[in-house]
């Protein structure tokens, strides 16, 4: 007799089947799971719209979490009810369990400060940060890059399956191609020896692990910014070795500002957000620039037109000036 899945390994395998971000499954499940503990354990479809907001409110009220971490909560939730348990939503008024989110202008910096911030960063991380600030990517496309989705022919770097699930390309800056040449060649070479200690497999999708089982194994398919050290996959326990971890390089990048004296909020996503600051304030169009984030909607890249706005007002004098 098959023995009878668990709620929570369904759901994992519910978020694999969707591609959907490692992050993104430890979240959801993490969610899920305190969603279950907070009701002492009820199984979710003895459950609905009443427990849902008696947690939300929880949340709100009691824990005082930020309006976007409520709203990460119920959209986890949400997947639970709609994908691994079939309910008809239709009358819950999705809408209205949402928290209202505070719409912020992003920060940036300016040129000298990015050049301070990375002038502080050294080896990978600092070329990581100069290729994300130089194309305007997010920290998770930056590690995701392969050796094989830089162009130097046509000096491009390819994108793919971005959060946005549009691939796109991006001019390669010219200022570090040949330190990426260099980072190239770094892992072929340390490829090479993984193979040579009976390792040398990196993730791959699903669906391009069944149809090419051999890719994993082939340098092109290495990750351009590669661990210092072999780990064990979380999903399939193969020890094989990952990109560099979200976590180190933002810690990398906190202290690098701190060095700098950069009194900023200065986090991975600041870079992106200068990047296409600068590009609109050098005169390259909304669209453009639209295209090389990878925004689905034009909407989304116009918040960097009142970025500029703000900036603008500093030319206003004060009246407290000429007293």
């Amino acid at each position: 007799m098959q023995k009878k899945k668990k709620l929570l390994d369904i759901v994992r395998e519910k978020i694999r089947f969707k591609h959907y971000s490692m992050r993104t499954e430890q979240s959801y499940v993490g969610w899920i799971k305190r969603y279950i503990l907070f009701h002492n354990k009820r199984h979710p479809k003895e459950m609905g719209k009443v427990e849902i907001e008696q947690f939300l409110t929880w949340l709100a009220v009691k824990q005082k979490v930020s309006p976007a971490t409520q709203n990460q909560a119920f959209s986890a939730i949400l997947f639970l009810y709609k994908e691994i348990l079939g309910f008809d939503m239709s009358e819950w008024n999705i809408q209205a369990l949402r928290a209202k989110e505070r719409k912020h202008i992003p920060q940036v910096l300016t040129k000298d400060e990015v050049k301070k911030v990375i002038d502080n960063l050294t080896g990978s991380y600092q070329l990581i940060v100069y290729l994300m600030y130089g194309c305007g990517l997010r920290m998770s496309e930056g590690l995701n890059i392969r050796i094989k989705d830089i162009d130097f022919g046509f000096d491009k770097v390819y994108i793919w399956d971005s959060k946005s699930l549009k691939d796109r390309t991006v001019p390669l800056p010219q200022a570090i191609k040949q330190r990426l040449k260099a980072q190239v060649e770094y892992v072929e070479n340390l490829h090479a020896k993984d193979r040579a200690d009976g390792y040398g497999s990196v993730y791959m999708p699903y669906a391009m692990e069944r149809k090419y089982p051999n890719a994993k194994y082939e340098t092109k398919w290495q990750f351009l910014f590669p661990m210092r050290n072999v780990s064990k996959d979380p999903r399939s326990d193969t020890i094989r070795r990952h990109h560099v971890h979200e976590k180190t390089l933002g810690r990398n990048i906190k202290q690098a500002a701190q060095k700098a004296q950069i009194h900023k909020r200065v986090s991975s996503h600041i870079f992106r957000h200068s990047y296409a600051t600068h590009l609109l304030q050098s005169g390259i169009d909304l669209r453009s620039i639209q295209e090389l984030l990878g925004h689905k909607s034009v909407e989304t890249t116009m918040i960097y037109t009142h970025v500029v706005a703000e900036m603008n007002k500093g030319r206003v004098v004060s009246p407290l000036d000429s007293i």
